[in-house]
């Protein structure tokens, strides 16, 4: 049986982060997926029926045309699985429905430095393997709104731990949600090229992709 597919969208039209390629090839290496990456729009005007889970990784600006919001609303809202990675909370602002599919929506991040992540679920799989206090270096995002309301947080930011964060004790990270039928999981972490060599980080976007995945 072959694998499921995923559809990695990685148009830019705003800021374009250098590990772009790099988290293309780290979906790629983790298995059990088959991997269709495109930064054409069209691709999301096509029937996405046949994909797993579209993965928006670290898109930004207005990346889908009309016909490509119709696509992607009516395929999550019918049961598909959506992924969001890092600049993704930074992609189509003019669309309120994104907004509230994502859960959250970008407001600014201090420079790219160490920090904790603390783990508020250690069942999930993006998390289960993760320890309950995680060491890392990332661009560490802020929200306008905290996701809380809507969506199940996973990870939070610990902002003693850097400096620029401003959230404050409730800073989510990393969150899943239902919309409609499907599952959205979201990370904001996966800045840095190097992030991508992780295992843990790794393993927490396998986790979260197969969570988004099933049906």
């Amino acid at each position: 049986m072959a694998d499921p597919a995923l559809l990695v969208y990685t148009r830019t039209t705003g800021y374009r982060h250098d590990s772009i390629l790099a988290g293309v090839a780290a979906l790629r290496a983790l298995g059990g997926f088959e991997v269709h990456a495109h930064e054409d729009p069209a691709a999301l005007e096509e029937p996405l029926d046949r994909y797993a889970a579209v993965v928006f990784l670290s898109t930004s600006g207005e990346v889908l045309t009309p016909a490509g919001r119709e696509r992607l609303a009516a395929y999550v809202e019918g049961g598909g699985g959506f992924v969001g990675v890092h600049a993704a909370a930074c992609t189509e602002d003019d669309w309120p429905y994104y907004g509230d599919l994502l859960g959250a929506r970008f407001a600014g991040h201090p420079p790219v430095q160490p920090g904790r992540v603390l783990v508020e679920d250690r069942d999930h799989p993006a998390t289960r393997h993760l320890p309950p206090v995680w060491e890392a270096t990332d661009e560490w995002y802020d929200f306008r709104a905290c996701p809380r309301r809507t969506a199940h947080v996973l990870l939070r930011a610990d902002e003693s731990s850097y400096t620029g964060g401003t959230m404050g004790d409730d800073h989510p990270l990393a969150w899943c949600r239902a919309q409609g039928a499907g599952r959205v999981f979201y990370t904001a972490l996966g800045h840095t090229v190097e992030a991508y060599d992780d295992p843990l980080f790794r393993a927490h976007l396998r986790g979260g992709i197969t969570w988004a995945a099933a049906r």
